[in-house]
């Protein structure tokens, strides 16, 4: 690797992905772009999708339920095999619908089932805060405190990611005392990828159930979800996937939970049984699959603005991504080594296998007035308390020039700003 603008410009001239860039606008600035981990750029194709749906109201009021290319009733059905592609599930065993948090209350409703002894519920310490808010209020619904149901599993002192034998020495400890595993498949502030395989089998040899929260994880690594015998898992739509601004989530559940309607939910009409549902039975029977679990009609317009984007990573296919997305941050941290007496640490996992497409910089003074100062300059990255600055180089819009662009400004930065004040 080089640190120099030919290098950057080469690599792009060779990348086969490179014409997926043109498939997004980008903010009218000017500005590079690294904050795909909170919202996704609009691709190109969006608005005519969104049209569409606009179009087909005009057009058929109250048939377009039924009726027309977008028929509202069963559009949502289109979305089952590439969301199933990215993570690695059966399409019955995905579903679009609500919002990341609402679909986490959910299935915590259905999959968080405390008995007497069996009532542990694990989840990674410095989660993100709706996950900790609806994990403790799902707890006191059923009678409990955090104190005595939650276990939230730490870094060591002096570190800032967790480690994966700490983690499944925990579960092991915690054995048949342990109802429910939920860990988030990307920590949003660190930006380390967990292992979902293989907590998951460990999760299961103690008799317990594994979640997954894949809000930063979907459309950014590879995944088997089904293959691995995760139970259930939730994501939204807004970060990697590009669907939009507080776009429709999404769901997972194995299929040995969505195939028997016999698993406590939390019913709503549009997941009763299609062959049934419009006999308006007062006797709620699930829709196979993840179907099961729908309160509503997704709304179309919310659909729209995703179906662009997953036509997108079809077409491109999520092992070639997986594999740009490796080259753009080992370039981003080939370049931020070469800094010298810059007072910042890369607390993202150096073991490209253990992150996605982030790296995190912890700064231990002076984050925020970096983090203004890039900006100023036209370099968009995000910030999160306390003292990260994350930095997410999206490999469907990303590219080398990008990530070199965001180094020059950065070194700069740092020869004015030694200290980091």
């Amino acid at each position: 690797m080089e640190a120099s603008l030919t290098y950057a410009r080469a690599q792009d001239a060779s990348d086969e992905l490179r014409d997926y860039r043109k498939q997004f606008y980008f903010p009218s600035t000017g500005e590079v772009y690294f904050l795909g981990n909170s919202l996704g750029l609009q691709p190109v194709g969006a608005k005519a999708m969104v049209d569409r749906i606009v179009d087909s109201w005009k057009s058929y009021a109250i048939h377009g339920y039924g009726e027309g290319e977008t028929a509202w009733l069963t559009y949502p059905n289109r979305f089952k095999q590439p969301l199933g592609a990215l993570v690695g599930a059966l399409p019955h065993e995905v579903a679009v619908m609500n919002s990341l948090t609402v679909n986490l209350h959910l299935l915590l409703a259905s999959f968080y089932r405390p008995q007497p002894g069996r009532r542990k519920l694990l989840m990674e310490a410095g989660a993100f805060p709706s996950d900790q808010y609806a994990i403790e209020s799902q707890i006191k619904a059923h009678g409990l405190t955090p104190e005595e149901a939650l276990i939230e599993v730490s870094p060591r002192p002096g570190e800032k990611c967790i480690r994966e034998g700490d983690l499944l020495r925990i579960i092991a400890e915690q054995g048949d005392s342990l109802a429910l595993v939920l860990i988030g498949g990307v920590n949003y502030y660190t930006g380390q990828y967990f292992d979902l395989q293989t907590i998951t089998r460990a999760v299961h040899e103690n008799g317990a159930l594994a979640g997954y929260d894949l809000a930063h994880a979907i459309g950014n690594l590879p995944m088997k979800l089904h293959d691995w015998d995760v139970d259930f898992a939730v994501w939204c739509s807004y970060k990697y996937l590009n669907g939009g601004p507080g776009a429709i989530g999404g769901l997972y559940i194995h299929e040995r939970f969505g195939m028997d309607p016999t698993v406590p939910r939390l019913a709503g009409w549009s997941g009763s049984d299609l062959k049934t549902r419009f006999q308006m039975p007062k006797t709620f029977t699930p829709e196979p699959g993840a179907d099961g679990w729908m309160l509503s009609i997704p709304p179309g317009l919310a659909l729209a603005g995703l179906e662009a984007s997953l036509e997108l990573f079809h077409n491109a296919g999520m092992n070639r991504l997986r594999e740009k997305s490796l080259r753009l941050t080992g370039y981003l941290e080939y370049l931020l080594d070469t800094i010298q007496n810059a007072t910042f640490e890369i607390i993202t996992p150096r073991d490209p296998e253990e992150r996605g497409a982030q790296l995190s910089l912890f700064f231990p003074k002076g984050a925020k007035p970096i983090h203004t100062a890039l900006s100023d300059v036209g370099i968009t990255t995000d910030y999160r308390e306390p003292g990260v600055i994350r930095i997410a180089p999206a490999p469907l819009y990303n590219n080398f020039e990008d990530v070199y662009r965001l180094y020059e400004a950065f070194h700069a930065l740092t020869k004015k700003i030694p200290n980091n004040h």
